[in-house]
């Protein structure tokens, strides 16, 4: 019942500042609309940053089972289903806004789903968000057996929705847009290096994959361009072959990537030295336990 206890009903400080963490945003979106009254352009933001931090928690919660299998941090699969329902919560916030806004005007707020494409997909999401959430609990694991998995796996198509949603609400600006969609290309590659039993735990996996990525980013980037907008795509590619600052999306999937890439041998150094310090230590106490002993035997 109880968000901060982990499956045996014990009290776990680190699900209860996951949670925390994933309040913090929703606190951060709605509380000038509260402040404000819900005058328009807080509730327009407010629409805008929770449709947001919903696909951010959805790819979060695709990112912790690679994170997991790069750093052996087990312990991290307690909160993925938490994260999973965040996701859920905040798209039913963007939705609930979105009626606020439309002034729960039913007949206009169906009208514009159905005939506006980027709400009918934006709509779908969210119904599926609700359908992994509904059915995330351990009876419905039982109940579904094997097919939950297959189930929870509709996660990959619906950030794809959720990311293209972001695109076409987005119209020209669509640097985040782009910047999640090369984080979710980064997961997918991953999830086919793990299929294909290639060492995630490998620096040069890891730095193939986050080149592969984002590569990836500026060929998605390119296309929105080419078929979407009157930008010039051309313009946009040289853009992202080029350093500048801010860098382009695809710098960044490229940036974070090397550091994901940098973690085993971090944590390979620190073992190493983290080892001999502690060997060093365990010799020193035990050449001072002998010294001791010998100390007391003279005296005898």
């Amino acid at each position: 019942m109880f968000p901060w206890l982990d499956h045996s009903g014990r009290f776990s400080a680190f699900k209860l500042m996951v949670f925390i963490a994933i309040l913090v945003p929703g606190c951060v979106v709605l509380w000038p609309v509260l402040f404000h009254g819900g005058v328009s352009l807080p509730i327009k933001d407010a629409i805008h940053g929770s449709g947001d931090w919903a696909i951010r928690m959805l790819l979060i919660s695709l990112a912790i089972t690679p994170f997991r299998r790069v750093t052996k941090f087990t312990k991290i699969v307690l909160v993925r289903r938490m994260v999973g329902l965040a996701a859920m919560g905040y798209a039913l916030c963007h939705l609930l806004l979105y009626c606020i806004d439309q002034s729960f005007d039913i007949s206009r707020i169906a009208t514009e789903i159905a005939v506006r494409i980027y709400l009918t997909i934006g709509f779908v999401a969210v119904m599926g968000l609700v359908v992994l959430g509904v059915t995330s609990t351990n009876g419905m694991m039982r109940r579904l057996g094997r097919n939950w998995g297959r189930l929870h796996k509709a996660s990959y198509f619906i950030a794809i929705l959720g990311i293209l949603h972001f695109f076409m609400q987005s119209k020209v600006d669509v640097t985040e847009a782009t910047l999640m969609a090369g984080f979710y290309l980064w997961l997918m590659f991953s999830r086919f290096a793990s299929k294909m039993n290639w060492k995630m735990k490998s620096p040069v996996t890891l730095l193939g994959l986050s080149v592969a990525a984002s590569l990836a980013t500026a060929a998605v980037e390119y296309a929105w361009f080419a078929i979407a907008t009157g930008v010039p795509p051309l313009r946009v590619l040289q853009a992202n072959l080029h350093w500048m600052y801010p860098p382009r999306p695809a710098w960044i999937v490229l940036f974070i990537g090397v550091l994901i890439a940098l973690i085993p041998v971090i944590k390979q150094v620190w073992e190493k030295w983290g080892g001999a310090g502690a060997a060093q230590s365990g010799s020193g106490r035990a050449a001072a336990r002998g010294g001791r002993a010998r100390a007391r035997a003279a005296s005898r």
